[in-house]
């Protein structure tokens, strides 16, 4: 089988599962989301334990393991480190399949999760804010999730049948990042939505973070780096980054405040061989509470761009760091629309802080931001133009977000950039994509991969393209007022047309004709309007 094959199989399971939950009339409930991701780690779990055994000993199989004497199976579990999560034999999922005819089998399912998150802790919990942890598998599962108590046997054991039928052999483990970034958003594509209340996530598109990432590495081969996001999501714009850099260089640090988006970005991890990196994710407020003090290599981030922090807003401004940290100062509350906050300013300044020395950064911004001649993003702009740390902006076509109609621009930051780097490349790429349609109803510009590319090898290569790209000198940025939009640095074009000096003749002899006429109707219709005014007459009228 090809990916296409493998892909197909794997998104055939995450159908079965919701259709186990449909019919038990969970679907669109609250809890499905946790019930289908859930059930769909503990099968990549477990079909990667037996896989890394395998590999590590092609006799090692389900049912070799299982007559291991207790000594050996310890010791494999040992050898395999890392690699794989530890599992007790009895909670593999061949041998719950062997029990799911017992009474009480949802009870024995709840169990063997919350042994298999136990027993993982120091690996796969998501830490808080507030430094509590949160499990990989909740500790009861099926009981919170199925309040009617008579389905919970049924669907445990169609959730033991579906995941049993399937197999996720050595090519699936093999097949690398593209193949699971797409089951990533195929499964949780009905559940990252802006439906979650005022956190609401929003996916960044695939093609937004293949074009950040490959933007921000370009021709360099970082090794060992720290790439980060400070209002991470499901992790799309870090996954597509550390799959550029190389899983095997990178260590992924987060913060979001959304525990939902938390554990997806988990699971993200898990998928993509970022295991190592979750004890880096933090649930809780970047802006008050950041846990990652640590500079950074690289920086992404898709961060909010309105929203009501009336409330903890003047917490920012009393922050020990404050004056470092928030240079550009804190927006206000508006007295009518609190909700218009604009807090992606916060992020912003936030990065540009958490940045090393020599450290990039990519933020998308409402496009809006580029141009703005007062207040918090103009002071934004001045000190990254003023500090020669941009090296450029990328505006997107309009409703590249189908959540979303703000325009959206993407900055991007280079602290290391020498003094001789005295330009800036804006890229205008309004006019790309295709309008598509989804389900929903929404409108939705997608690109196609040229158009990405188009993109991608215009910025890197500093390629400058007739009203698409233009390179910038920081002095003319400054001339005019730190405006970032690509279109105002675009040269005026002039035609000429050739002609001789009888043509020319002609050509003015036609224009004074022209003028006579629209002369004489001007006199005509000035006429009309004085006879018109001499007839207005003032009349009172008395009750």
């Amino acid at each position: 089988m090809d990916n296409t094959q493998y892909s197909s199989l794997v998104k055939q399971l995450v159908d079965d599962l919701k259709g186990v939950f449909t019919s038990a009339g969970l679907g669109g409930e609250a809890g499905e989301y946790k019930l289908l991701t859930q059930s769909f780690l503990y099968k990549f779990i477990n079909d990667k334990f037996l896989y890394e055994a395998k590999k590590f000993d092609s006799n090692n199989s389900y049912e070799s393991i299982m007559k291991m004497s207790e000594d050996d199976y310890e010791f494999l579990q040992m050898d395999l480190g890392n690699k794989s999560a530890k599992i007790k034999r009895e909670d593999l999922i061949e041998s719950l399949f062997n029990q799911q005819n017992e009474d009480g089998f949802s009870e024995i399912f709840d169990a063997t999760l919350n042994d298999i998150a136990v027993d993982n802790n120091d690996i796969y919990s998501v830490e808080t804010a507030g430094n509590t942890e949160v499990r990989l598998f909740d500790s009861n599962l099926l009981r919170d999730n199925i309040l009617d108590g008579s389905q919970r046997d049924i669907v445990a054991r169609a959730i033991i049948n579906k995941l049993s039928e399937t197999k996720f052999d050595k090519h699936i483990f093999s097949a690398g990042f593209d193949f699971f970034s797409t089951i990533f958003e195929y499964m949780i594509k009905d559940y990252n939505k802006d439906g979650g209340g005022k956190y609401a996530e929003y996916y960044t598109p695939h093609a937004v973070a293949k074009i950040i990432a490959q933007i921000l590495v370009g021709n360099d081969q970082p090794q060992n780096v720290r790439i980060y996001d400070p209002a991470a999501g499901s992790g799309s714009l870090l996954m597509n980054l550390a799959s550029q850099i190389g899983t095997d260089r990178t260590t992924v640090y987060s913060q979001d405040i959304s525990q939902k988006s938390s554990n997806l970005l988990r699971l993200n991890l898990i998928l993509n061989g970022l295991s190592h990196s979750i004890r880096n994710i933090v649930q809780g407020n970047t802006i008050l509470n950041n846990k990652h003090p640590e500079k950074m290599d690289f920086i992404v981030s898709n961060p909010p761009f309105r929203l009501d922090f009336s409330e903890w807003r003047d917490d920012v401004e009393a922050l020990p760091e404050y004056n470092d940290r928030f240079f550009a100062g804190v927006p206000k509350v508006p007295a009518k629309k609190k909700s218009a906050m604009a807090i992606y300013q916060l992020f912003i300044q936030h990065i540009v802080y958490s940045l090393k020395e020599n450290g990039k950064a990519a933020v998308v911004v409402p496009t809006g931001f580029l141009t703005a001649q007062t207040g918090i993003d103009k002071k934004i702009r001045q000190k990254l133009v003023d500090e020669n740390w941009l090296s450029g902006v990328v505006s997107m076509p309009s409703n590249i977000f189908a959540t979303t109609g703000t325009n959206v621009s993407v900055v991007f930051i280079d602290k290391g950039r020498s003094e001789e780097q005295e330009d800036i490349f804006l890229v205008d790429a309004s006019k790309l994509g295709s309008k598509v349609k989804e389900d929903n109803g929404t409108q939705k510009t997608v690109l196609s991969n040229d158009e990405e590319q188009q993109i991608i090898n215009s910025f890197v290569n500093s390629e400058v393209i007739e009203d698409f790209s233009v390179s910038v000198k920081l002095k003319d940025v400054k001339a005019r007022n730190y405006s970032l939009s690509a279109g105002q640095y675009f040269p005026v074009k002039i035609e000429y047309v050739d002609m001789t000096p009888d043509e020319f003749s002609e050509k003015m002899v036609s224009y004074e004709d022209k003028l006579e006429i629209l002369f004489g109707k001007g006199n005509e219709l000035e006429g009309k309007i004085k006879q018109s005014l001499k007839k207005v007459i003032y009349r009172n009228e008395t009750n």
